[in-house]
């Protein structure tokens, strides 16, 4: 006994070391990038920042070789440059969604251009999606379903849960009003264009739209955060 007792009393006594100390600004980096995932998502759906700008190439193209060519080689060059993008993404192990999405809408409006021989037909298409996402849009706020919520939450697997909060329903009835003012608006000026017969300037007025998109995605992401910020605030 008296030997097991020295041999306790001289093992050295083990002290629980002091976690150290969370700091200061880290948690609330980590904080942030959580609420940046939602958007990374969806800017992901979108292509990514290349994606949106892939997707202005096959435009471009069409412009361009329908201003030194005819409407049928420009045509050609604009679904060839959109299949030229598809088999690079691929090649780059890069998702291959967007650039099909934007092979197949390349494709259609390129039909519709060669059937009636008018290259404005070429961004036909476009115009009426956009007059019809803006519709959709609205009526989504009227039945109080508002779409930026709905799709926000079901790409990031969240559930529709977040119509029981208040603040956010309406930070996402404001995005959505704020995405269907921006597709009005598209659709007013693309057809306006449209009908004065100008193809270079509704090339222009699709890459602005791409701008415009970008805007509405931050306005819905300062918006959303701005509601959960509130929400988290003690009453």
């Amino acid at each position: 006994m008296t030997g097991r007792h020295a041999r306790a009393d001289a093992e050295p006594t083990r002290t629980r070391q002091p976690e150290p100390e969370d700091p200061e600004g880290v948690t609330e980096v980590i904080r942030a990038a959580k609420d940046d995932e939602p958007t990374q998502t969806i800017l992901e759906q979108l292509g990514g920042v290349s994606g949106m700008i892939y997707s202005v190439v096959p435009v471009v193209v069409f412009v361009l070789a329908n201003s030194l060519f005819t409407l049928t080689p420009a045509l050609i060059a604009s679904i060839g440059s959109a299949l030229l993008i598809a088999v690079w993404r691929l090649i780059r192990k890069e998702p291959v969604q967007p650039a099909v999405s934007g092979l197949f809408g390349v494709a259609i409006g390129a039909l519709i251009a060669h059937r009636t021989g008018q290259a404005r037909d070429f961004f036909l298409l476009g115009i009426w999606y956009s007059a019809l996402l803006a519709v959709v849009f609205f009526v989504s706020v009227l039945v109080r379903w508002p779409l930026a919520g709905v799709i926000w939450h079901g790409i990031n697997g969240d559930g529709q849960s977040w119509r029981a909060d208040r603040a956010l329903r309406r930070a996402y009835t404001l995005a959505t009003l704020l995405w269907a003012v921006m597709f009005t608006v598209k659709f007013v000026a693309q057809q306006w264009l449209y009908n004065a017969n100008e193809p270079g300037w509704l090339a222009v007025a699709r890459i602005i739209g791409y701008a415009l998109t970008g805007l509405a995605l931050l306005g819905t992401f300062w918006a959303v955060r701005r509601a959960r910020t509130l929400t988290a605030q003690p009453a």
